[in-house]
Order: C-alpha cells, then structure tokens, then sequence
C-alpha cells in the first residue's frame, strides 16, 4: 500500500493578500516538494455541512458562511483573513482530509498527507482564529468515529503555536486524547503543562510547552518519553497529526531550531504508536510553516519517512 496524498489546487483560491506569511504559495512549495515520490493522489470534494459540525455549532458555520459571501476582509471572530472563495477552499481542504481518512480506513492506503489551506488548529467550535476557518484535523477525528466506530483517537501537533482549538473541541471528551509540542509563552497564549482537560477527559490533553530556542532534545524527547507511554495508555485505534513546519530552523514565526532530521525521527515515533496500537493507520494534516523553502524541506522529509 502506497501512501496517499490529498492536495486540492482550489485550496490556493483563499486569497490573504501580499506579504500574509499564510499565503497561496504554501501550497505550491509543499506539493513541489513531493515530486518524484509515488504516492496515491486523490480526488477532491468538499466537506458538507453536517461533517463540519461534528465539531463546529451551526450557528458558527452560518457566519462563516455570512462574512465570506458579504465580502468581509477578515473573520469577525478573530485574526482570519478571508476572501470570496474562502468558503470553498476550506471546505475543500477539509473534504480532501476526510477522502485520506476514508482511504486510510478503508485499506487502500498505508497513510495519508494532506495539504490544506487554510490551516485549521485555532479554529474552536465557536470561533476562527490565528488564519483558521475551519479545524480539519478535529472534524477528521470525529467522522472516524463517527463512520467507522473508532472507539479512541490520538491527535498529535508538533506545530510552534499551540493547538487551542483542538485542545477546546476535545477537553473534556475522553475518546480523544491530544498531545501538542509548542513555543511557549507565543500565539495564542494557551497550552500551559497544567492544561490537562476536564471531565471525562480530565488527563487525556498532554501539553508539552518549551521556550524559544527548543528543538531536538526537548521536541523529539518529549515524543518519545511522553507521548509514547501515553499511546500505550491510551490505545488509540487511529493517530492523527497537525504538522506544522513552523517548528522548523529558521521559521519567520517560530523559534524552534528542528531540522529535517528531526522531523524524520519524530514521524517515525508516530508511525511506531500507528503500527502498535492502530494497524498503522496515520494521517498528517498540514498546519504552519511560513518559509517557503523550509516547508518544502520538513514536508519532504515528513512524507519520505511516511512512506
């Protein structure tokens, strides 16, 4: 089985304007980056509405809806910017990362990665924010449980920014459990070690904070001395990842110093927990990473190990 690849040229539509580090370029410079590579491609849809709220309220998806269509140059909720195909664009990358997931699922692929704009960790259930319309990564946990009875789910982010979103759509949940590597204090301000969840899902949030300056020693060993126990706690039936490659040497956003080599060895934790405890089920859903040439580089180096 190959390794699937879900990169939607439509996700290039949702404009930012010149000199946004999320721009339409992105895309560009991370599916370069797997040329040469054999990987299964696969078709694009959109997410439809009742798949976006498995984790969003309705009333936030009208407003989505509202904004893009009146022609608002930023999302009221929060620090998004959006244009008149954003709409479209983000519910294409959404549905692109549910088709890995199904293909994933449903045998036809070892594991899946996904390129979608816009990004998605900050999105809440309420609220868009930090270039986040819609949390793709959560919306994929949740139609795995959903369509195919995955009964615990392993949300794993190695982005720079702490995953707030997520973090909120699952904090007292208990089925999934959501670990996250990030620069701390930086955007959004969340992500403190003593965020642990709440509830049912009081100790299945894992918050790993580091300062600026952190990269292998700290990242790659909070993986595999914390999350890797974790995982065999849990016993998670499928694991799920917000790469983000601004925690990559040289980022404009981020002040991590991981390397390739780095991103390589910790793919490899997670392929480990996949193949443990999920019969290798893994799909990598692409956050941050606001360097052309260092997104290019980490996402090649992400997918290689992936396949």
């Amino acid at each position: 089985m190959k390794t699937a690849l879900a990169a939607d040229p439509l996700c290039k539509e949702h404009q930012t304007g010149a000199h946004h580090p999320e721009r339409p370029e992105r895309f560009d410079a991370a599916l370069g980056a797997l040329d040469g590579l054999e990987l299964l491609r696969l078709d694009p849809r959109h997410a439809t509405e009742d798949e976006l709220a498995l984790c969003h309220s309705r009333s936030y998806i009208r407003l989505v809806e509202r904004e893009v269509t009146t022609g608002l140059h930023e999302l009221s909720t929060g620090d998004t910017i959006i244009s008149p195909r954003s709409l479209d664009a983000a519910t294409r990358a959404t549905g692109g990362a549910l088709n890995a997931l199904d293909a994933v699922m449903d045998g036809q692929a070892r594991n899946a990665f996904c390129i979608p704009r816009p990004p998605g960790h900050h999105a809440t259930p309420v609220r868009g924010m930090g270039f986040c319309l819609f949390n793709t990564v959560a919306i994929a946990a949740r139609y795995a449980q959903q369509k195919y009875g995955v009964e615990r789910v392993l949300i794993a982010d190695w982005d720079v920014h702490h995953g707030n979103g997520t973090q909120d759509i699952f904090y007292s949940d208990g089925t999934v459990f959501f670990f996250s590597t990030h620069q701390y204090p930086w955007y959004p301000g969340t992500g403190a070690a003593s965020e642990s969840g709440e509830g049912l899902g009081l100790g299945t949030t894992l918050n790993c904070p580091f300062p600026a300056g952190s990269g292998r020693k700290e990242i790659l060993g909070a993986f595999q001395e914390k999350l890797l126990p974790a995982a065999e706690s849990f016993q998670p039936g499928l694991v799920l990842l917000s790469a983000g490659f601004d925690s990559r040497i040289g980022d404009p956003l981020g002040n991590f110093t991981l390397t390739d080599t780095d991103f390589v060895d910790l793919t490899t934790v997670l392929r480990e927990i996949a193949d443990k405890h999920a019969e290798g089920r893994l799909v990598s859903v692409l956050e941050g990473g606001y360097s052309l040439e260092g997104l290019a580089a980490g996402v090649r180096a992400h997918v290689a190990a992936l396949m």
